[in-house]
């Protein structure tokens, strides 16, 4: 893989301001097209039906749901709305956004899901994903299968959890092209609440009390740059080694359980996204064909095309 190495102090101010648009443009342009590369080695794919998509469902008053595009929970309800094809408006909270969510459910969280008609307001994705799949103003009713309580899908995302966290938090507010971190304040308020491993929330955020304040918002910004100046071969290679493992452990390209698209998919899908920021990734070929397969069904956009 080919890493262009920025100066410190260049990627000192990307993490103060988290690049213009012009220099995100031309990083899109120039970089590899090794993010859409699907590798052979790849299990054995299962001839599967993909899900029955249902007619779609218009509201007179649409839903609307608030999220952050990043955020692997948002992204269940978004891909859950998407594959019952419920027609939805979507507003994107900027990462600082603290009145909004808290005018709407008393503190800063998301998702959330407004349903004007009824005047309704409710937080938590799976209780959202649960509301929207029992109500037959949103189509046919209980499509999605409940989790499976697979133990090795969950160990392995456990298994890459700090991986996984030193690619893509940098690269998140890095792009300047998330609509949560359109502003300085949004990119500085992420930076300034999601700790780089190997640094743990406590010592990161603090607690509030003077004993602990929390680290310096310098300091966060200088360990953002510097992962960013990090040359990220040996992360990559060992990631696309785990992602072999997962395209062992999914079930076909349409679902990763036996049975039919579930819960499982759900929580799956949407952390595996994320990913797709990564540039140079290697995607075992029933995996990427999955999340290709599932970001056309849920009408939610993979981001190949802005990877770092």
């Amino acid at each position: 893989m080919k890493v262009t190495l920025l100066s410190l102090s260049a990627l000192l101010g990307v993490a103060a301001g988290f690049s213009s648009s012009t220099s995100v443009a031309n990083n899109v342009a120039q970089r590899t097209r090794a993010s859409l590369t699907s590798v052979q080695m790849s299990s054995p794919a299962v001839d599967a039906a993909p899900f029955a998509k249902p007619p779609r469902a218009v509201r007179e008053q649409l839903p609307i749901v608030y999220v952050y595009d990043h955020c692997p929970f948002c992204v269940r309800v978004r891909l859950a709305m998407g594959v019952k094809n419920v027609k939805h408006l979507i507003h994107f909270l900027a990462n600082d956004d603290v009145d909004t969510p808290t005018a709407l459910v008393g503190k800063k969280i998301a998702p959330i899901f407004e349903l004007p008609e009824d005047k309704f307001v409710m937080g938590e994705s799976l209780d959202i994903i649960a509301k929207i799949d029992t109500d037959e103003r949103f189509g046919p009713t209980n499509q999605i299968l409940p989790a499976s309580g697979r133990k090795d899908i969950k160990a392995w995302q456990k298994s890459v959890q700090t991986l996984l966290r030193t690619l893509q938090r940098p690269r998140y507010v890095a792009t300047g092209l998330l609509p949560e971190f359109q502003q300085l304040d949004g990119r500085h308020a992420f930076i300034k609440n999601h700790q780089l491993p190997p640094y743990e929330k406590p010592e990161w955020k603090g607690d509030g009390t003077p004993e602990n304040p929390g680290m310096d918002m310098d300091l966060k910004l200088k360990l953002y740059a510097e992962a960013m100046a990090a040359d990220p071969t040996a992360l990559v290679e060992d990631l696309n080694a785990r992602l072999v493992e997962l395209d062992d452990m999914l079930y076909s390209e349409h679902y990763c359980s036996e049975g039919g698209f579930s819960l499982d998919d759900v929580d799956l899908w949407a952390r595996l996204r994320s990913i797709t920021i990564v540039s140079g990734v290697q995607w075992p070929t029933k995996l990427r064909s999955y999340m290709d397969n599932l970001s056309a069904l849920g009408d939610v956009p993979l981001y190949d095309e802005m990877a770092l």
